[in-house]
């Protein structure tokens, strides 16, 4: 559990900081609470959120754009307006087809991403 002192929050998009986490692809959080986060995620058309596992349940919707997701075994084209959940554990890979912008919330929050 968070140890940060959590309170109410509205938040400007233009004043959370970009940080790139791979080549072509940026994460802002937009939020974090005591038990969940909310990320924007920017996937440049081409690059790749390679294989990983984390602790945390995730929740995501696709914004715009076209992905290839690699989930377990399954691999699907996800379009705006898809989602996805993925269990504590379970491998996952996202590559974008074109430009795409998601969102992700974890629960528990994701720590590391929280400046």
């Amino acid at each position: 559990m968070t140890t940060r002192t959590i309170k109410p929050n509205l938040q400007s998009h233009d004043d959370v900081p970009p940080i790139e986490m791979f080549e072509g692809i940026v994460r802002r959080t937009l939020n974090a609470g005591e038990r969940t986060s909310i990320h924007e995620i920017q996937i440049t058309e081409g690059c790749t959120v390679p294989m990983h596992t984390h602790p945390h349940e995730q929740i995501g919707y696709l914004v715009s754009g076209r992905v290839r997701f690699e989930l377990a075994d399954e691999v699907k084209e996800l379009s705006a307006g898809d989602s996805w959940i993925i269990p504590s554990e379970v491998p996952h890979e996202v590559t974008a087809l074109e430009d795409a912008v998601a969102l992700d919330i974890f629960s528990p929050a994701r720590e590391e991403y929280i400046p």
